[in-house]
């Protein structure tokens, strides 16, 4: 399967035979990065936000999915679930974690995550291979809680994300912080990421991807 970053939080997982995904499409009005101009299926949004929730940038969407819940659609099994379970505050965003199954493959989308999930929202995640965590800080994960749920989740690679950019308009940490959290120097950046079971890394490793224009 092929992973494509455009931006804040949004993918496209792409594999032949399956249905097209794009998660957190955003307004570029409010985050920056060029306007989206995406094709695909499904839709997730982790919140209600227009960072996170702008799906008519895409076109051709069957489903647009936004919240918790367990879904098959064209092949692709997708697991949805909630991580708000300390409501005490009324700051605490709505956020749903998506979990998508492309024949074995598994990435999970951590959105806008806020805190650090508790055991039984890790365990309903199952195994994850590649995982899409904010590092950025904001409304989200600091680096070093990213690095902490990445320790959690023991994914065979991460892929940062909801980080600052020349073209991002949202106020966020740079990559380097969660770079040196996980105890690396500079990372290259690549276009995009293609993912076989076969090249996956038995040890966490960290891909770094450049957003490309929507």
């Amino acid at each position: 399967m092929e992973i494509t970053w455009y931006g804040h939080s949004c993918f496209r997982l792409m594999e032949r035979n399956f249905v097209t995904v794009v998660t957190d499409p955003y307004d570029s009005k409010i985050v920056g990065y060029d306007a989206l101009k995406l094709k695909a299926e499904i839709v997730t949004v982790s919140h209600d936000a227009s960072g996170h929730n702008y799906d008519e940038a895409v076109k051709g969407t069957t489903h647009v999915l936004t919240g918790p819940g367990e879904f098959e659609i064209g092949g692709v099994f997708i697991t949805a679930v909630q991580t708000d379970s300390n409501k005490k505050s009324k700051d605490k965003v709505r956020n749903t974690v998506y979990v998508f199954d492309y024949d074995g493959i598994t990435v999970a989308h951590l959105g806008d995550l806020q805190q650090i999930p508790t055991q039984s929202e890790i365990e309903l995640l199952g195994t994850v291979n590649v995982a899409l965590v904010p590092v950025g800080g904001g409304n989200s994960l600091n680096a070093a809680k990213a690095a902490e749920i990445v320790s959690m989740l023991e994914p065979n690679l991460v892929i940062p994300m909801h980080y600052a950019t020349p073209d991002s308009k949202i106020k966020l940490d740079d990559l380097n912080k969660f770079i040196k959290e996980m105890g690396l120097s500079k990372q290259d950046a690549q276009s995009s990421l293609k993912v076989t079971r076969s090249n996956l890394p038995s040890e966490t490793h960290v891909v770094v991807l450049d957003y490309q224009k929507g």
